[in-house]
């Protein structure tokens, strides 16, 4: 068992994925340098909230899924 209970729903999950891939593909395509590596980092790490369903920042706020009673 993890040390986290999943706070986002599936839909939310896909979404963070494909935003967080999509932009760091854009970033890789379109910026130079450390700009590039930067963007592309971080929106990987957002993609990678989506793909774990644990997002700290929701944990912080207290938002959790709804579509769990």
């Amino acid at each position: 068992m993890a040390f986290f209970r999943k706070n986002i729903g599936k839909g939310q999950q896909a979404v963070r994925i494909g935003i967080g891939v999509g932009v760091a593909l854009l970033a890789y395509s379109f910026l130079n340098g450390w700009l590039a590596l930067l963007v592309g980092v971080s929106s990987l790490s957002f993609a990678l909230t989506g793909i774990v369903g644990y997002c700290p920042a929701c944990a912080v706020a207290g938002v959790h899924d709804r579509s769990k009673p």
